[in-house]
């Protein structure tokens, strides 16, 4: 079936009348250099738009004119407190805070700090999308979301009830996550219909799909092992304790420059995120926003969208703030052999097996 995106909108939003939608895309400048792919995104937003303009009428919705800013350069940074709206500068938070519905389209992921804005402003909802690439429509953007919605209800009580995860990785390597404390776990389940309540998720990815919890960053967190990772095609190792990155293993420049980076920012040292990926129709590209939600995947740095102890306010520098994930699914250089979520009676419940999800 071919991909409409009116369908899609209706799936994930449910419209209601006097709904205000906000479409919004960063732009590159100084430094920040273009790419090909950041630019068919642009026009993808600009696509976008201009179909839920069209459609508009139907459910009686109010369409902004798309507004523009200058990128972050950093993953789930801040963003800028200006940017372009019908043509002049404008307060960011203004122009979020009046729509109901915000669908953001940059390169540079916005997450955390939209998030931070769905919980300030309840009748806000977002679709973060970043890196978002049109052949998406035709996989992950096309799933049965009411389907993805159920397999979430499925694995959030295990992450919520169990005390820990634990990971094999295709090359023998092995880490435990310490989920002991409980937090609520997220589901990113592409629903975001109106009239939540406080507690709420009130923003997704899309496309959606996965479920996760930041781990306990406790100084006693039990979380450890050693991860492995190909970055670059470059095979390097994160040696994990008590929920820090303590080391980088590995002879190659990756693996020296991720030693400095370690060293410069130890917020990034902080794992952050555990989580797994249940949209069916999601293939493996090497683009983190559709692989993650294919299967396994983790994270270290920023973690206070997810209930976590890290913010901006913990770099050096707001613009070096950043949430990284690896991504494990099948068609990657390492594969999740198998995980397990570990109850406090010893009970294992296996989860994923060579890579796929098999709740």
């Amino acid at each position: 079936m071919a991909f409409k995106l009116e369908k899609l909108f209706v799936d994930v939003f449910a419209p209601q009348p006097g709904e205000v939608v906000t479409v919004m895309c960063d732009l590159p400048h100084d430094q920040i250099r273009d790419n090909e792919e950041w630019h068919e995104r642009r026009d993808m937003a600009d696509e976008w738009h201009k179909e839920i303009e069209a459609f508009s009428g139907r459910y009686a919705m109010i369409v902004n004119p798309i507004v523009t800013y200058k990128a972050t350069g950093s993953h789930n940074a801040n963003m800028p407190e200006h940017g372009m709206w019908k043509g002049q500068k404008t307060r960011l938070e203004d122009v979020i805070k009046n729509s109901t519905i915000v669908i953001s389209m940059p390169e540079f992921s916005a997450t955390a700090p939209l998030m931070g804005f769905t919980k300030k402003y309840m009748n806000l909802r977002v679709a973060s999308m970043p890196m978002v690439a049109k052949s998406m429509e035709e996989t992950a953007l096309s799933a049965d979301y009411k389907k993805v919605a159920e397999t979430c209800a499925q694995l959030a009580p295990l992450f919520e009830s169990s005390d820990g995860i634990q990971v094999k990785f295709s090359t023998g390597h092995t880490c435990y996550f310490d989920i002991s404390d409980h937090k609520t776990a997220f589901q990113d389940n592409g629903l975001l219909h109106p009239g939540g309540g406080k507690g709420t998720d009130r923003l997704n990815n899309l496309p959606a799909g996965e479920v996760c919890v930041c781990p306990n960053q406790a100084e006693d967190s039990e979380t450890v092992g050693e991860i492995p990772a190909v970055v670059e095609d470059e095979m390097i190792v994160f040696v994990v304790k008590a929920n820090q990155i303590i080391g980088v293993t590995g002879d190659g420049p990756i693996a020296e420059r991720k030693r400095r980076e370690f060293n410069t920012e130890k917020a990034l040292r902080s794992i952050a995120e555990v989580a797994i990926g249940c949209n069916e129709k999601a293939v493996v590209t090497g683009n983190v926003l559709e692989d993650e939600k294919a299967g396994f995947h983790w994270a270290f740095g920023r973690s206070d969208h997810l209930g976590g102890k890290v913010g901006v306010r913990d770099f050096t520098s707001p613009e070096k703030a950043y949430h990284k994930d690896i991504v494990y699914a099948r068609g990657n250089p390492i594969v999740c052999k198998q995980l397990d979520f570990v109850f406090q009676n010893g009970v294992r419940k296996t989860a994923i097996k060579d890579g796929v999800l098999i709740i």
